[in-house]
């Protein structure tokens, strides 16, 4: 989706740059949202929020290891979170009351935006900045104009 609305394409990464110092972190850059996130889920928190942490810190790890990806990471979240906003608000209209019926509302902090858990939206954005730049990761490749 990103490619498609920045009208880019993806090209293969050299081999020598594939053994720059910033890709020792390739694995890492990976992984590092699913290690995180089964750490955290035992503390006391609602699974959500180590979800947002593990994410986030996947996409920033993203950025680190490929710094091309900056602009990439934030596009792509914000194009996954207007693709998953109205899903859920969807899911509200189609199916009133399924959202205060499934979600734990009283143990979320961040209010509800039309009636979409603001923790629900930022999953989007953090699911969407993280994934964007995997496919890349797997497959040694960058987008270019």
């Amino acid at each position: 989706m990103y490619n498609t609305f920045t009208r880019e394409r993806l090209v293969p990464v050299s081999a020598s740059e594939r053994h720059q110092p910033l890709h020792r972190l390739h694995l890492a850059a990976l992984f590092v949202p699913y290690v995180l996130f089964v750490s955290l889920y035992f503390l006391p928190w609602n699974p959500i929020y180590p979800s947002l942490v593990a994410l986030v810190t996947g996409a920033i790890a993203s950025v680190i290891c490929r710094p091309n990806l900056k602009r990439k990471t934030l596009v792509g979240g914000g194009l996954f979170l207007v693709m998953y906003g109205p899903f859920m608000l969807g899911l509200k209209w189609l199916t009133p009351g399924y959202i205060e019926q499934v979600w734990n509302l009283p143990a979320l902090n961040g209010g509800l935006i039309f009636g979409i858990p603001l923790e629900e939206l930022l999953f989007g954005f953090s699911f969407g900045s993280y994934w964007t730049g995997v496919y890349e990761h797997f497959t040694w490749s960058r987008s270019v104009r």
